[in-house]
């Protein structure tokens, strides 16, 4: 089976790119539009709708297999690729990339992937283009196979059939106190989120944001089942530093008080702080995991800005500088990567969160769910898009269908007598 022609059509990603720098400065909202100027370069307003690219792998029996190519919604921040250009990626993809499709054999995905995706001119490829790319090569390498993209992926790294259920997680968007109630309902395993991305969401000492903590812990036992005991995630986007300030152990100190809130929950902190630079990033997050172990506490940190490729979560994992670290498919690039992580991280004795963006695309999030059930992360994003349902049930469903396959493909137990 051979690659014999490659198709491009433009798309949109799920929701918007917003300009981080400029909310952090304070650009307020306008209903669901940003007031003020630009920060970030490439972006000609604080919010505009997220484009995407799909890429369609033609094989020589006549199927066409697809994948898509998209940014993140914070683009161009935490040392992230520039905001998503369509034309320069549909550029470099039909001059660069096409030409390496072409003819391939895609049934060894490993190998087809750093060959496709390898450095041009002593240059890495847009990480947008590595994504998209890689999510086709592993439908195509399934299609030829005739297996499910995560048998593909447990074959190629040598790993078993996956048995677990990988939990999701759902993020609520600004909308915020009415998708809680929709994930609490949906019995979703890991909630909500909560966009804390200002000033005014995260509050003076952080006390706006620990009133949220709270609410949500009550919510939930106001109208989840008596059993549910769903793990609470916040992301705070560095606010936490921005507030308090970047001593470690003032940060460690702010996050004990916010775990003795909520008794009985597990908490999640993702990005507590940015402290400038992978480096100085992991050397500070190394010292908060190490307080909040050494006083045995229930918070666990989450590193999301500064580790985007596998090198950082390599670097973060290592020096055990995150309790969590959420793997951003789009900003690791290819998802043979993305499965390279996860591993490592389970190497290092460190939690692995395949998680993405909002404005990625059905495609995108379905190819994620294999890999994250592949490797059996600890959680996985539910994607695209912040109205929780259509995430939730895209990747909820995806992995629900990849069960019944595998299970069927299991060897039966002989239970004659």
């Amino acid at each position: 089976m051979k690659i014999v022609d490659v198709l491009l059509a433009p798309g949109n990603g799920a929701f918007f790119y917003d300009d981080q720098a400029a909310i952090r400065k304070g650009a307020a909202q306008d209903g669901f539009f940003y007031l003020g100027e630009p920060v970030t370069p490439g972006f000609s307003s604080i919010r505009v709708p997220a484009s995407s690219l799909s890429i369609g792998l033609v094989v020589s029996d006549g199927a066409v297999l697809w994948g898509d190519m998209m940014g993140v919604q914070y683009s161009g921040a935490g040392g992230r690729d520039a905001l998503f250009d369509h034309a320069t990626i549909s550029d470099r993809t039909s001059h660069i990339v096409s030409p390496r499709l072409l003819d391939l054999d895609p049934s060894r995905y490993t190998e087809a992937c750093d060959k496709v995706c390898a450095p041009y001119e002593g240059e890495r490829l847009p990480l947008s283009i590595e994504y998209g790319v890689s999510q086709a090569l592993l439908r195509a390498a399934a299609h030829v196979h005739r297996k499910t993209m995560a048998e593909i992926v447990c074959s190629e790294f040598g790993l078993p059939l996956p048995q677990r259920r990988v939990p999701i997680y759902c993020q609520s968007g600004d909308a915020r106190d009415i998708n809680v109630d929709k994930m609490i309902l949906r019995g979703v395993d890991v909630l909500p989120h909560g966009l804390i991305n200002s000033r005014q969401k995260f509050g003076v000492g952080g006390q706006a944001f620990i009133e949220f903590v709270k609410w949500v812990a009550k919510r939930t036992r106001e109208i989840g089942s008596p059993d549910y005991q769903p793990v609470l995630h916040f992301d705070v986007y560095g606010w936490i530093g921005q507030e308090i300030g970047l001593e470690p152990i003032r940060i460690a100190d702010f996050i004990c008080k916010v775990a003795d809130t909520i008794p009985g929950f597990a908490l999640n902190i993702e990005s507590p702080a940015d402290f400038g630079s992978t480096q100085a990033q992991i050397e500070n997050y190394a010292r908060i995991v190490s307080i909040l172990d050494e006083r045995g506490s229930s918070a666990r940190i989450v590193v999301d800005e500064r580790c985007n490729t596998l090198d950082d979560v390599r670097l973060f994992a290592e020096a055990k500088a995150t309790h969590l670290v959420q793997i951003k498919t789009p900003d690791v690039g290819s998802l043979a990567d993305t499965a390279r992580a996860v591993l490592l991280c389970k190497a290092n004795k460190v939690g692995a969160y395949v998680g993405g963006s909002c404005s990625e695309t059905d495609i995108s999030a379905q190819a994620t769910v294999h890999i994250a059930v592949a490797t059996q992360a600890d959680m996985m994003l539910a994607k695209p898009g912040m109205g929780v349902d259509e995430g939730f049930s895209i990747v909820g469903n995806e992995q629900s269908r990849l069960f019944a396959m595998l299970d069927r493909r299991r060897p039966q137990t002989d239970t004659s007598s």
